[in-house]
């Protein structure tokens, strides 16, 4: 009986098969690259607000304390957004007729808040509470970056859970004296590990990875 496929056909197929598992694990490394790019994580993408509030200014240059504008951040989930009536406690002083304030004039004169846009934002599937990471000694830095150098806001970390467990499983890497949690200039002793394990004991700090940590 005549031979049906020729003898290529062997080597044919096992290149198929080698061929579709190799661009199978290429796709996937394409989707898992792309997720955690800036062109869909807006990583170091400065966003477009109606005022061009400065952090570099404010916080850089005139050292003005996180809390004095975020004042719920060491109580409460949500780190609190400042009213209108806390920017007019300086500009109903200073720089009353600057064009780019008139956002900040009208919402005070309206009584009208100003719609912000969201820079480090998460899904609605998780839970997070500003509070509790800042008594358990994580600093403003370690999560939105170097903020005091930024003329205007940019999210400065993917905040995808990846990055969030690489936090939880080892945070000696990263926990810091309660006293420099609003500090924006603090930067990471030679012996952080060291003193990181010596805080994690003293703050009792628990690594936390189990899913209804943050998925409720």
């Amino acid at each position: 009986m005549p031979q049906i496929f020729h003898h290529s056909t062997n080597l044919i197929s096992r290149l198929s098969i080698y061929g579709a598992a190799f661009v199978a694990v290429l796709a996937g490394y394409v989707v898992y690259a792309l997720s955690g790019s800036p062109y869909v994580t807006d990583v170091n993408e400065a966003k477009d607000q109606p005022v061009p509030f400065s952090h570099k200014h404010h916080a850089g240059e005139l050292g003005i304390d996180c809390r004095y504008c975020h004042t719920s951040v060491e109580t409460s989930s949500f780190a609190g957004l400042p009213p209108t009536q806390t920017c007019m406690t300086c500009h109903s002083q200073i720089w009353t007729n600057a064009a780019m304030l008139e956002p900040v004039r009208a919402s005070y004169r309206d009584d009208k808040s100003i719609s912000w846009t969201r820079v480090n934002a998460l899904p609605d599937f998780v839970y997070f509470n500003h509070s509790i990471h800042v008594a358990k000694g994580i600093g403003c830095t370690t999560c939105h970056g170097p903020i005091a150098n930024m003329p205007l806001t940019w999210a400065a970390n993917t905040l995808q859970m990846s990055w969030c467990l690489g936090c939880h499983r080892e945070p000696e890497k990263y926990v810091r004296p309660k006293e420099y949690v609003f500090s924006t200039t603090y930067e990471a002793p030679s012996n952080q590990l060291e003193l990181g394990a010596k805080l994690v004991k003293e703050y009792k700090i628990r690594s936390l990875t189990d899913c209804v940590t943050c998925h409720r």
